[in-house]
């Protein structure tokens, strides 16, 4: 008895222990409780101290605005403020704790002291606790916490103290003992964090035993550890110190990151890149692994850096450096921290639009906007503005209504030439005229591609006519100089099939067929001009001989799907569906993932079917009607896709390896047994493909887009909105997220906003006969003259459109 008795105490203390180190200040109350049963202390006091920190903590985090605003607490307003102060004056008058238990009750009436305004009293009650003997030896975690707020409560008290009559030497000398306690108090704040990072993450035996994984756990700073881990580089770059305070900021970043450090080093990188490129010439750079130079160093008064001549008795962990990569120059470090530090960002950044999420928005949004403005400086100085594009393109899934981000965006496109470079380079070839040789032809080729790509992104439809008007031109002309190149002829059909003239570029087409037969991209293409004229069995007959030789082709696999949807409904489609599941398990095993890199944007050679056993195996059974006792086409085909579902479903929702197109590819095939689903019916089928789409990519434009169809048709109009403005915040450009708001909202009587989306998603995809009848039905219901040609355009552009839009077809040279 008396065994256990010991274990159940030393397992309170531990758990009194963890919850102070991760401040969970709410908990305490309890343990109070427990302490008092178990009677672990021969007094009260313990308890007591246990009760002033609880109280005073929580009372600090209920007024951290005032705090950051240097706004005094007072006892008459903060009453927990008052009951932790009384608490710890009995506790002190007393004297009857343990020394250790007696040093944290005085660090944390200095932390009173120092929040009342009281800052020579805080001083003092940091000199009883004995900060020096405090750091000689090995403490539990939460008192690394104690001991870097104390150190800044020192050093901050310091500052505030007022020296009107001191002597220079005396103002030096009390500057230099700031310092040193700031410096003394980032290296405990770090040492803390990641200690305490190490007690979250390690698993207890019977954790690991049962294979549960650790809950996830996430630090709140508060002010005094913010300031501990900041005071130190703010303080010498206040006074002008930018080589010392530059190599703060590099010592902070060496430092092994830990969860709850994540935040704070975004700002640290943010403030390094602005003073590398907004003080440090390029003349003068030193590398982060050498020392400032000692003509810095003389100028700021000092010969060493501050952190070798204060050095700290546990230094937090650092990094090795040992081989690692080194920045030549100032705006090479600079950019290096930054995308780093974008990487950060746009990770953490908040999507949602709800008005409860709308705080934290702004917040990310601000963060996320400073990091780009400091990318385009950065970036400008080396003329990186294809580089910086990209980044900004990532901000553009969390940044919409963001005038100044999209603003930067397409100065960084203008900037970086994309495109246009390639027609200069062209344009130089077709200057030569007949001394191109057999380069001219594809010298216009190239030019018309990339008028093509430009119409395809064009945002105006003026613009967008005209660019393909010129990629119609430099096509023909290429056409005229070589007839028999099979791939201009390919391209020239496509052109004229995506202006929607059909008929003509089904001559083009044939002579590339002439020359190359099995040429997948032609074939593709065939089929789908044969299903803009409405030739489904012909169009279906042709891309069968596409896959024939080309078995694993996702894509065209998608347009069979289209098709056998048109000519046979869902029943041949959702077997379709399920063979491509097959597909998909068969062609990445789990074995050979796990073992590629998942942050490959290149797709690897699939070679054959993998014949590796994954240890999951889709075996489709017979399915009998119960009333009938007879295979119905559509029961069959929907019970073999159910259960290859259930299959794929565990892949996909317990394993994430393999390049991320993998994924996507996933996504869509799971999208697509959703919609073939709702056109059969089947809600909750439906339901199931998105949610399964959704634990792939949660946040994905196309399963929001879908999760609001789901709900439109099952009449939770509400909700079906709030997906699609969730969607469309991700998308702006998204032609059918428009189309279905635009006519969600005419249905519900918001015919003004509907009208609005409806012209937006034509002026997205001026081809859309949906948008355009949705539009016309938009103009009817308030009688306006132009319904009739809406829906006329409507029936033109639907008596040309093909079953998936001739965009999936690639153009690339």
């Amino acid at each position: 008895m008396s065994t256990r008795l010991s274990f159940s105490q030393y397992r309170l203390e531990a758990e009194v222990e963890r919850c102070r180190a991760e401040c969970q200040w709410d908990t305490i109350p309890s343990l109070l409780e427990q302490l008092a049963a178990a009677r672990l202390h021969d007094d009260d006091d313990y308890r007591t101290l246990l009760l002033a920190e609880a109280l005073l903590e929580e009372c600090l985090l209920e007024n951290i605005t005032l705090l950051k605003n240097s706004t005094f607490l007072t006892e008459q307003s903060q009453p927990k403020l008052a009951r932790a102060k009384v608490h710890l004056d009995s506790i002190l008058n007393r004297g009857l704790l343990e020394p250790h238990y007696l040093n944290e009750a005085l660090l944390l009436l200095a932390k009173v002291h120092y929040v009342q305004g009281c800052y020579r009293d805080a001083q003092g009650m940091c000199a009883r606790a004995g900060l020096d003997d405090f750091t000689r030896h090995e403490k539990p975690v939460y008192q690394l916490r104690m001991l870097a707020e104390a150190f800044v409560i020192k050093g901050l008290s310091l500052d505030h103290q007022s020296m009107s009559g001191a002597s220079r030497v005396r103002l030096s000398e009390r500057e230099e003992d700031c310092l040193s306690c700031y410096l003394m108090a980032c290296d405990a704040g770090l040492l803390y964090l990641q200690e305490l990072d190490k007690t979250v993450c390690t698993p207890s035996s019977k954790t690991a035993k049962s294979g549960l994984l650790v809950p996830h756990f996430d630090v709140d700073p508060g002010f005094f550890l913010q300031a501990a881990l900041q005071s130190a580089y703010l303080s010498l770059l206040r006074k002008g110190h930018l080589a010392q305070g530059t190599q703060q900021l590099r010592r902070v970043m060496r430092a092994v990151e830990s969860r709850g450090s994540q935040s704070f080093r975004k700002t640290v990188a943010c403030r390094l890149a602005e003073v590398l490129l907004g003080s440090v010439c390029e003349e003068a750079y030193w590398g982060p692994l050498s020392p400032p130079p000692p003509g810095w160093l003389k100028r700021e008064g000092a010969t060493h850096p501050k952190h070798a001549i204060y050095p700290s008795s546990r230094p937090p962990q650092r990094y090795n450096t040992e081989g690692a990569f080194s920045p030549q120059d100032v705006v090479e470090e600079a950019v290096l921290v930054l995308l780093i530090t974008e990487s950060m960002a746009s990770g953490e950044a908040v999507i949602s639009r709800t008005p409860e999420h709308q705080e934290a928005r702004e917040s990310s949004m601000q963060d996320a906007s400073s990091v780009y403005d400091l990318l385009s400086i950065a970036m400008a100085k080396r003329g990186q503005y294809a580089m910086l594009s990209e980044c900004l393109e990532r901000a553009m899934k969390f940044s919409y209504n963001e005038f100044h981000l999209w603003y930067q965006l397409g100065l960084s496109l203008m900037a970086s030439g994309k495109l246009e470079d390639a027609v200069s380079l062209s344009a130089g070839v077709v200057a030569l005229g007949e001394c191109a040789g057999e380069s001219l032809p594809r010298a216009h080729l190239a030019i018309g591609l990339c008028r093509s790509l430009q119409a395809s992104d064009a945002t105006l439809k003026a613009d967008r006519d005209e660019f393909n008007r010129r990629a119609l031109q430099s096509l023909r002309k290429a056409h005229a100089l070589d007839p028999g190149d099979p791939q201009i002829s390919f391209y020239l059909s496509l052109q004229l099939a995506l202006v929607r003239q059909v008929s003509e570029a089904m001559e083009p087409l044939q002579l590339a067929l002439n020359i190359r037969g099995d040429d997948l991209h032609s074939l593709h293409l065939l089929s789908l001009l044969l299903s803009a004229q409405k030739h489904y069995q012909h169009a279906l007959d042709t891309l069968k001989l596409a896959i024939n030789q080309h078995p694993e082709n996702f894509n065209l696999l998608f347009t069979k799907l289209k098709l056998e949807e048109v000519l046979f409904g869902p029943a041949e489609a959702l077997q379709t569906c399920a063979e491509m599941l097959q597909l998909w398990q068969s062609r990445y095993d789990l074995t050979r993932l796990s073992e590629e890199d998942d942050t490959s944007s290149i797709p690897p050679d699939p070679g054959p079917l993998s014949k590796k056993p994954s240890g999951l195996h889709l075996t489709l059974p017979d399915f009998q009607e119960t009333e009938t006792g007879s295979q119905s086409a559509l029961s069959l085909a929907v019970s073999r896709l159910e259960q290859a579902m259930s299959e794929v479903s565990a892949i996909s929702s317990a394993h994430r390896h393999g390049p991320a197109y993998i994924w996507t590819t996933l996504e869509r095939i799971w999208l697509q047994a959703g919609e073939l689903f709702m056109a059969d019916g089947r809600m909750k089928e439906a339901q199931f493909c998105v949610q399964e789409a959704g634990t792939l990519f949660p946040v994905s434009h196309s399963v929001l887009l879908l999760k609001g169809r789901v709900a439109e048709l099952r009449g939770n109009d509400t909700e079906a909105k709030s997906m699609y403005d969730e969607a469309l915040a991700i998308n702006p450009r998204g032609h059918h997220i428009l189309l279905h708001l635009g006519k969600l909202l005419v249905r519900t009587g918001r015919v003004g906003l509907g009208e609005k989306m409806l012209r937006d998603a034509i002026q997205v995809e001026n081809t859309a006969h949906e948008a355009w009848s949705g539009l016309g039905e938009a103009l009817q219901s308030r009688g306006s003259a132009q319904a009739p040609d809406c829906f006329l355009t409507a029936l033109e552009l639907e008596s040309s459109c093909p079953i998936r839009p001739f965009t999936i077809i690639p153009r690339e040279l």
